[in-house]
Parts: structure tokens; C-alpha cells; sequence
């Protein structure tokens, strides 16, 4: 298995993942400063010019929220999926939103190409992201953490989504001081033997 990643961004999730469920896999990263991500030999592996990216014998996967699903399938003893059915439903909700509305409100910050083509938009989309990110988070916080964890006291794939996005948040002008549950949370994914691991090689 190889995966595609760039640090700081969601594809770290995907190896923090992979090293949760004492996966092997060749790391392969992609500097986004070079702008290898649209290059021609890393459109041919995702058309999208995206990380992370993941290629497989059988396949070449993409998507954060797919390639964690695919980590716990393959290593259903790592614990990282819950069983009962309203407990993974959960989990995938938080993780929805995360892919859905907060990592998008973050990339209007430097990716409003994306939405605009007049510099003013863009400036007037990173204006906004402070408020939009510090809305996401008082949702984060009172309606997706259900204790140390998006699961109460259950680890899953949801918090490694979360973590990753909740590195962004002091870039991105939030103050976490207004945030203590999401200060609380990342205080014990912060004691997780492989963040700490991530942090050290500079992946974070």
C-alpha cells in the first residue's frame, strides 16, 4: 500500500489511521510548495490534484473519510469502527461534517480560486474564515463531542478526522480558549503514542 500525503494537511489523518491499526504502507509525499499535486505523474495517479491518495493492488483510492473507512475494514482488530449501527452512524455524521462544512470553511482561507476569480472575493473569503471555523467549532463542541472522545469515551475514525482539522484552528484565527471541550479533546489525542509519533516526523 502506498500512500500519497502532504503534511499539515487531512492526509495525515489517513496515516495516523494507518498507524493506529499497525498497518504497512509506503509513505509518499507531495510537495504542495512545488506544486506537485498538479503535476502530470501525480494526475495520473488522482485526476483530482488532491491528497491523500492511496494505491492498492487492487485499486487506487482517494478521499479522507473513504480511505479511514477502508483502514478500519482492514484491520477490523484495531477497534477503530464501532459495531452497534447508531454508534457508526454517529461517527460517520461528525465525519461528514468535517468533509462537508468545516474543511471547506478552511480552504476559502487559501483555495478561493476554487469558488472565485476576482482577488476581491478571495480576500473577502479569508476574511470570513475566522468567524466561519469558530462557528464550526461551538458546533463541534456542543452537539459532536460526546466526552473525551465523538464517542464518549470510544475512540474512532471520527477523532482522528477531528484532530487533524482541529490542527488548523489557531492558523485559521480561532481562539481555542473559547473552546475548551475542543482544548480538552485535543490534550488526549495529543497522548496518543501514534500523534505524537506524526508530530515528530513534522507531519503535523
Amino acid at each position: 500500500m502506498q500512500l500519497y500525503f502532504t503534511p499539515r494537511t487531512i492526509s495525515i489523518a489517513v496515516l495516523i489511521a494507518l498507524e493506529e491499526a499497525g498497518l504497512a504502507y509506503d509513505a509518499l509525499p507531495i510537495d504542495f510548495a512545488k506544486a506537485e499535486q498538479t503535476k502530470p505523474e501525480f494526475l495520473k495517479v488522482n485526476p483530482k490534484g488532491r491528497v491523500p491518495a492511496v494505491v492498492t493492488p487492487e485499486a487506487t483510492l482517494t478521499e479522507a473519510g473513504a480511505l479511514l473507512e477502508l483502514v478500519a475494514d482492514l484491520a477490523p482488530n484495531a477497534g477503530l469502527r464501532p459495531t452497534d449501527p447508531i454508534a457508526i452512524a454517529k461517527m460517520r455524521e461528525v465525519m461528514f461534517y468535517l468533509a462537508s462544512t468545516m474543511h471547506v470553511n478552511h480552504a476559502h482561507k487559501l483555495r478561493g480560486h476554487r469558488w472565485a476569480d476576482q482577488e476581491s472575493s478571495h480576500r473577502d473569503m479569508t476574511a470570513k474564515v475566522p468567524e466561519t471555523m469558530a462557528q464550526s467549532c461551538a458546533y463541534i463542541s456542543d452537539h459532536a463531542l460526546l466526552g473525551p472522545y465523538v464517542l464518549g469515551d470510544v475512540f474512532s475514525l471520527a477523532d482522528i478526522y477531528l484532530y487533524v482539522v482541529c490542527t488548523w484552528l489557531q492558523g485559521d484565527g480561532v481562539n481555542l480558549d473559547d473552546f475548551p471541550t475542543i482544548q480538552s479533546f485535543m490534550t488526549t489525542m495529543e497522548a496518543r503514542e501514534t500523534v505524537q509519533a506524526a508530530k515528530a516526523r513534522g507531519m503535523l
